[in-house]
């Protein structure tokens, strides 16, 4: 009999996709400090920040580690099959995350590029200016710049496999939020926005720890700490609130309010509705269950909307009802696509695995 499907995850993944396509779409159209209801849309992210770092905390918490039977195993594996392993591992990876990088990469780019070719007149002082380097120095693509995300991700995994090779290793990780933040003090140097993989594992092993400890506390005590977790978040986001956005590995206010707040909403969340446990929410679960491809076709579309806007003469900045009808138009197409585009692997990243 198979196991009951847990839907936390999947409705937290839901939540978090429609966050971001909500907040690319107020954003693009210069909406973000507009009051709704007392409150601008910028305001009520602060409180939501911490999305993009719960993927990695995902990760972690379903990762699975194979483990030899003995020393002898261990020793007949790093001798004979640790190469081997490493380089499927890599092969799989790649084809999973950095195909899909590329593949989208190319999408974005061609409607970004395709429309200033046609109509060069909606081009500018609001378009970015062109740089050669541009998808070398972030690894946000013109007209697609959210699959940064395949590009860390895919960089995390890689450095983690090699990290959960050496065992002392992990017990520096508590360290790399530290590490993320020092080089964000230094405008972050390294190429393709990788400074925020530091962060990528830290959340990573946390969701792995945090698994750990709420099989060890069992269901009624996980409760517990989760509640007083959130609302330890609650209280640390109005006294020492601080954004990290992972994007930009960019650091916005108390680096230690950031870290415990972060962490405690993570975990307490998860911990709280994985314990409940939470029952399926069609719209929202299916959103999170197929979460890769609303996550890589919305922007394009957001593009194209917006590029016809322009090449039309279209008033769209700062007009509510046109990004009302923009969100709508996206939620439908990209729940229309996903049948197509996970038949797709190089679109996809959903490789048959081989026998």
């Amino acid at each position: 009999m198979a196991k009951q499907r847990n839907h936390t995850f999947d409705f937290l993944c839901g939540i978090c996709i429609i966050r971001m396509m909500c907040n690319h779409a107020i954003s693009m159209c210069g909406l973000r400090n507009d009051k709704i209801l007392g409150i601008t849309w910028y305001e009520l992210m602060s409180w939501t920040f911490f999305f993009m770092c719960f993927f990695f905390f995902k990760a972690g918490y379903f990762n699975k580690t194979k483990k030899a039977s003995s020393n002898t195993d261990i020793k007949e594996e790093a001798n004979n099959n640790a190469t081997t392993t490493t380089k499927v591992y890599i092969i799989d990876k790649i084809k999973r995350l950095l195909v899909p990088y590329i593949s989208w990469t190319i999408i974005g780019s061609s409607i970004y590029f395709g429309f200033i070719l046609l109509f060069p007149y909606i081009h500018n002082s609001q378009m970015p200016s062109f740089s050669w380097d541009h998808l070398w120095k972030t690894s946000h693509a013109y007209g697609n710049g959210p699959v940064w995300f395949l590009m860390s991700f895919f960089t995390a995994y890689i450095v983690i496999h090699f990290i959960q090779k050496v065992r002392w290793i992990k017990w520096t990780i508590f360290l790399y939020p530290f590490i993320s933040y020092w080089l964000y003090t230094i405008d972050s140097p390294l190429p393709l926005s990788l400074d925020n993989v530091f962060m990528g594992i830290f959340f990573f092993f946390l969701g792995r720890v945090w698994k750990v400890f709420m099989q060890w506390l069992g269901r009624t005590r996980t409760i517990i700490i989760s509640s007083v977790l959130i609302i330890l978040f609650i209280i640390g986001n109005i006294y020492f609130h601080g954004e990290y956005t992972m994007s930009t590995n960019t650091w916005d206010g108390n680096i230690w309010g950031i870290i415990i707040n972060t962490t405690s909403i993570l975990c307490g969340l998860a911990g709280l509705l994985m314990s409940l446990p939470l029952p399926r929410i069609p719209w929202i679960n299916y959103i999170g269950e197929h979460s890769m491809v609303y996550f890589v076709s919305h922007y394009p579309m957001i593009y194209f909307m917006m590029l016809t806007y322009k090449a039309g003469y279209v008033d769209w900045k700062h007009n509510w009802a046109i990004c009302i009808i923009m969100m709508i138009v996206l939620f439908i197409a990209c729940s229309w696509l996903v049948p197509y585009v996970e038949r797709v692997p190089w679109l996809s990243g959903r490789w048959k695995k081989s026998v």
